[in-house]
């Protein structure tokens, strides 16, 4: 399994106002918008992202971060081969991503993601 992708994610009560100031202030762009939640990137280095979001469609609680790698199933069992809380299973979801969450021992929530 191969890491591709590691983003913060902010949490916030309003998306369209945070992602204005967040443009405003960083010079990122918006590259994702779905109304829930919003990815900015740098311009000038794509890979340079920042998560936005209000609360999580189908998961639980709203993530901390997220971690996109090539392979989702192997990253599930790695996580519970380690023992940690998933939160939210790994499931398909209609936007085109595998996932699940899991809470870490700090109590750090993580979505781990790869693109379908």
């Amino acid at each position: 399994m191969a890491v591709l992708r590691v983003m913060s994610v902010l949490s916030v009560s309003d998306l369209d106002s945070a992602v204005d100031t967040y443009v405003k202030v960083t010079g990122m762009q918006v590259v994702m918008h779905h109304g829930w939640i919003a990815i900015l990137a740098s311009p000038d280095d794509p890979s340079v992202q920042l998560g936005l979001i209000t609360e999580d469609r189908t998961g639980p609680v709203n993530m901390d971060a997220s971690v996109e790698v090539d392979d989702a199933d192997a990253a599930h069992a790695a996580a519970r081969d380690a023992g940690l809380e998933i939160i939210h299973e790994l499931r398909d979801e209609e936007w085109g991503v595998r996932r699940f969450f899991f809470r870490d021992r700090d109590g750090n929530v993580i979505n781990m993601l790869c693109h379908r």
